[in-house]
């Protein structure tokens, strides 16, 4: 820990707030810039620790800042929006899996990122060609349905209720996120385009 960074010493800044999303869920964290009149410091990740706080990791291109700056935070909108397009789509992936493969369907894992988005999960056989064709073109019908996102914070228990799917590896407080699209209603914190239309189109490679 220390008070001070100087020009090019790399680190790590945490703030008392932040747009900053820290990678959580599959979801690559935020990069972006922190300054103020005085310095910039460029942030290249930003991860989560001890559960709350947010880690801005990167390098101080330009003069020196101290424990107690006030700062202006921004992060890479252009590529912020593409990992919310991708992370979106991934919601429907799964719901589109589950619809043609069966309920069978469990996730184990997932990488949201803004060039790709890869989605692990358990099946008891083989996937078809054919049926990654109808899983592909089901999301792509869901994308043009230009269904608007439904965000709700409800109790855990609730949200389970009413059909919400918990994702792997993730750990739940008593209230929720719930993130419904169309058919998909997922718990998630991650973020969202607010309606398909935005995420284009949808490809399986």
């Amino acid at each position: 820990e220390v008070t001070k960074l100087s020009a090019n010493d790399e680190g790590g800044i945490i703030l008392n707030q932040t747009p900053f999303y820290g990678e959580s869920g599959g979801q690559i964290g935020d990069s972006g810039k922190i300054s103020n009149e005085n310095f910039i410091f460029e942030v290249n990740d930003t991860i989560k620790i001890f559960g709350t706080y947010i880690l801005h990791l990167g390098k101080l291109i330009k003069d020196a800042c101290h424990l107690n700056d006030e700062v202006i935070a921004e992060i890479d909108i252009q590529k912020r929006e593409l990992i919310k397009n991708n992370h979106s789509a991934t919601h429907l992936l799964h719901s589109s899996l589950r619809s043609i493969l069966g309920t069978n369907v469990t996730q184990k894992g997932s990488l949201v990122s803004f060039d790709k988005l890869r989605f692990d999960f358990s099946h008891n056989k083989p996937i078809e060609n054919k049926d990654l064709v109808k899983i592909e073109d089901l999301v792509n019908k869901v994308i043009n349905q230009n269904n608007t996102i439904d965000l709700r914070i409800l109790d855990h228990q609730l949200a389970i209720t009413e059909g919400a799917m918990a994702l792997f590896g993730e750990k739940y407080g008593d209230t929720v996120r719930a993130i419904k699209f169309g058919n998909s209603i997922e718990l998630c914190g991650g973020t969202h385009v607010k309606n398909t239309k935005d995420i284009w189109g949808f490809k399986i490679f």
